[in-house]
């Protein structure tokens, strides 16, 4: 089972392939294809039984045009029974647009299905990718309670989530070539 932080994914791939200022629509990728690379890594043969996707969803009262892409982009992930996508509404501040609305309760999100997932024996192996150290405990819960197997992953470069002192537990870090060949440059804005 394969967990997503979507935006970490997205907004790290921008800051590691992109030049700064690109195009916000640049550092998209394919969930499933993804996860299919990482499951391919790993020492032991594996298949992917899921892709789980985490992000916000913009309101479109405040922001017609990227709910809709983030709606179209949803449905074209959806067309695998692989892919799961779980959103959340983006919470807009009152001085929105001068501050930008922000994404709240992905995280606990994605740590709950993690943690609770692993108890009801859902995923023999679980790889979260993200950078994003608020995902910690539930990594930390999964790994001490033998919950299942948990590595993670993340963009070659990046930060890297670990415990204290060591190099556990197991991180994949993916190439810019790798991104290349899971990069979805389908423009969700159209419609």
């Amino acid at each position: 089972m394969v967990f997503i932080d979507y935006q970490n994914v997205h907004g790290w791939a921008r800051r590691m392939f992109f030049p700064t200022g690109s195009n916000p629509a640049q550092g998209h990728i394919d969930p499933l294809r993804l996860a299919q690379l990482l499951a391919k890594r790993r020492n032991r043969q594996s298949v992917v039984e899921g892709v789980r996707v985490y992000r916000g969803r913009p309101n479109p009262q405040h922001q017609a045009g990227a709910a809709a892409a983030n709606d179209r982009q949803t449905e074209a992930w959806r067309l695998s029974s692989l892919v799961t996508v779980i959103r959340r509404p983006l919470r807009y501040p009152f001085d929105y647009p001068a501050t930008p609305a922000t994404e709240k309760g992905i995280d606990v999100a994605l740590a709950v299905d993690v943690v609770a997932m692993g108890i009801r024996e859902e995923y023999d192996a679980a790889i979260v990718v993200s950078s994003d150290t608020d995902l910690m405990p539930a990594i930390e819960t999964v790994y001490a309670n033998k919950l299942g197997h948990i590595e993670l992953a993340t963009w070659a470069g990046a930060h890297r989530l670990r415990f204290p002192r060591t190099q556990l537990p197991y991180c994949h870090f993916v190439s810019e070539p790798e991104f290349r060949t899971i990069e979805d440059q389908t423009d969700y804005t159209l419609p």
